[in-house]
């Protein structure tokens, strides 16, 4: 188990995506699966910032290697609900004037992982996600 804890800065993405290189290494995390793990965590650390902006404690980030995979844990404390899971779902086949701003980050994240559940208690919101390796071609497992 690798944890870090990271200030509410969008500039704390280069440390996140070293803590992650590092989690990986250390854990013997199958490399191909961290471009994935960067650009989801890096979607929903910038949601939780810019979403809480009243907020002031750090966004603790958990990796844990798992069979053929990784699971990711990331915490965020005294700030507001928000759910990814509950998103509204995007019509990707729209046409752009008819969408609407916002949601294809959370849209994504849903698409490239193979599980996410999401558990607000006492002002905490906290994001669990898993990617393995047989499911890299984009199919859910």
């Amino acid at each position: 188990m690798s944890l870090a804890m990271f200030s509410r800065s969008v500039s704390e993405l280069d440390g996140i995506v070293s803590f992650t290189a590092q989690a990986f290494t250390a854990q013997h995390i199958d490399s191909s699966l961290r471009h994935v793990i960067d650009l989801v965590i890096e979607e929903l650390f910038v949601n939780m910032v810019k979403y809480n902006v009243a907020a002031t404690s750090s966004i603790s980030i958990e990796i844990n290697g798992v069979a053929d995979g990784v699971e990711v844990c990331m915490i965020d404390s005294d700030v507001e609900r928000f759910d990814p899971t509950a998103a509204a779902t995007v019509d990707i086949d729209a046409p752009l004037a008819e969408r609407t701003a916002g949601g294809l980050g959370v849209y994504l994240v849903m698409k490239m992982v193979d599980s996410i559940s999401y558990e607000y208690k006492n002002r905490s919101s906290k994001i669990t996600f898993s990617k393995f390796l047989e499911s890299q071609t984009g199919s859910k497992t």
